[in-house]
C-alpha cells in the first residue's frame, strides 16, 4: 500500500537568466544552461507539487514579495551567487533564515565556511583531515612562492565554483608560470587566487544527503580515457562543461571501480567528517584525490552542488537506490524537517 505524498507549494529561486521553459522544445538538455533548473522544477511538478519559479538578479526585495504572495511551504534554493558574486549566495540563505521560511540545501554558515577554499582547508587541517599544502595570493599583492610549496602546483580562484578559469595551464612548474597564472586569475576571475600542491591521482567525488542523519552516496570518479598522456588529469572548465571535448577525450563520471572495501569505507568516513566539520546541511559533494600510494587528500567541499538528472550527484544517488524524483523529494523533506526542528 503506497503512502500518499502531501502536495506542497514551493517557490524555486534561481538566477534570472536561468528561468527554464515549461517544455524544452528543441533545446539540448545536455548543454543548455538552465538544465538543472528545468530538471528540478519538472521533477517537483511530476511529484504533484505546485511550483512557482522566481528569477533573482540584484534585489532581495523580490524574494520577500514572492514569499508574501505565494506563501510557500518550502523555498527550493537553486541560486549559486547573488549580484554575480559567488560567495554572496550565503547572504540570500541568511535572508531566508531571517524570514523564517524553510529552504532546501545548505545553511548560511556552512556556505560561508565551504565557499572559501582556504577557510575550508584551514579548518580541515586543524582536525587532521589531509589536504594539499596551499597558499593564498591576494589581489594587488606580490606573488612570492613560500619555500614550503614545491612544484608542481595548481592555481585556482579562491571562491569561484564549477572549475571557473581552470585549464591545463593551471598546473604550473616554475615561478614565472606561477606569477602569470595568478595574475590571470586576478584579472579574469576578479578574485584572490589559491595555489596548492598538485596531487597526481584519481579524481573522486562523494555525495552526501542529510543534516542530522547522513546518507553517504557511492564513491564516484571522473575518468579520462583518451586524454593525452602528458595532460594533467584535472577537472578543467572544458572537461566539466564542453560536451564535444568530453566525447573526444573519453571523459565521464562513473562509479569508482577497483577500490578495496577498506578504502571505500575510509573515503566515506572521511567525507562524513568533512561534512560535520564544515557544518554543512541538506546535500553536498566532497572532492578528493587518491594518489598512487593510496593516500587521500580532500580538495574541497561543494554545498548545493549541481543536481540535474544524470549529473554525477544524481547518478550516484541512483546507484544508491534513490531515483531522481526520490532524491528531489528527499531534499524537500530535509527542508521541512529543519523547520520542524526549529533550525
Amino acid at each position: 500500500m503506497s503512502v500518499r505524498r502531501p502536495k506542497l507549494r514551493l517557490l524555486a529561486l534561481m538566477d534570472k537568466l536561468l528561468l527554464p521553459p515549461d517544455e524544452p522544445g528543441d533545446a539540448d538538455l545536455d548543454t543548455v544552461e538552465w538544465r538543472t533548473e528545468y530538471y528540478v522544477v519538472s521533477a517537483l511538478r511530476a511529484l504533484g507539487h505546485e511550483v512557482h519559479c522566481l528569477g533573482v538578479a540584484t534585489d532581495l526585495g523580490v524574494i520577500r514579495t514572492a514569499i508574501e504572495e505565494t506563501k510557500p511551504d518550502v523555498v527550493f534554493n537553486l541560486l549559486e551567487d547573488f549580484k554575480d558574486v559567488p560567495i554572496w549566495d550565503q547572504n540570500v540563505v541568511a535572508y531566508l533564515e531571517l524570514l523564517g521560511v524553510p529552504y532546501t540545501g545548505c545553511n548560511s554558515r556552512g556556505l560561508m565556511l565551504a565557499r572559501d577554499k582556504a577557510i575550508t582547508k584551514k579548518l580541515l587541517s586543524y582536525h587532521r583531515i589531509p589536504v594539499p599544502e596551499f597558499h593564498v595570493f591576494r589581489m594587488g599583492h606580490a606573488v612570492v612562492r613560500p619555500k614550503r610549496l614545491a612544484f608542481p602546483l595548481i592555481v585556482k580562484s579562491l571562491t569561484k565554483e564549477g572549475s571557473a578559469g581552470i585549464s591545463k595551464l593551471s598546473v604550473v612548474d616554475s615561478d614565472q608560470k606561477l606569477k602569470e597564472r595568478v595574475a590571470l586569475v586576478h584579472k579574469r576571475q576578479h578574485t584572490d587566487a589559491i595555489v596548492e600542491r598538485y596531487v597526481d591521482g584519481r579524481e573522486l567525488y562523494v555525495g552526501i544527503v542529510g543534516t542530522r542523519r547522513l546518507q553517504v552516496l557511492p564513491v564516484w570518479e571522473m575518468v579520462f580515457e583518451k586524454l593525452p598522456e602528458e595532460a594533467p588529469r584535472i577537472a578543467t572548465e572544458r572537461v566539466k562543461w564542453d560536451a564535444a571535448y568530453q566525447k573526444k577525450h573519453g571523459i565521464d563520471t562513473t562509479a569508482a571501480k577497483g577500490l578495496p572495501d577498506a578504502t571505500v569505507a575510509q573515503i566515506q568516513n572521511l567525507c562524513r567528517r568533512v561534512y560535520r566539520i564544515l557544518e554543512l546541511s541538506g546535500y553536498a559533494r566532497i572532492d578528493l584525490r587518491l594518489d598512487a600510494e593510496g593516500k587521500l587528500y580532500v580538495l574541497e567541499a561543494n554545498p548545493n552542488p549541481q543536481i540535474a538528472d544524470e549529473e554525477d550527484f544524481a547518478a550516484s544517488a541512483r546507484e544508491a537506490g534513490l531515483s531522481y524524483r526520490a532524491l528531489i523529494q528527499r531534499i524537500v523533506n530535509l527542508a521541512l524537517e529543519g523547520r520542524d526542528a526549529g533550525e
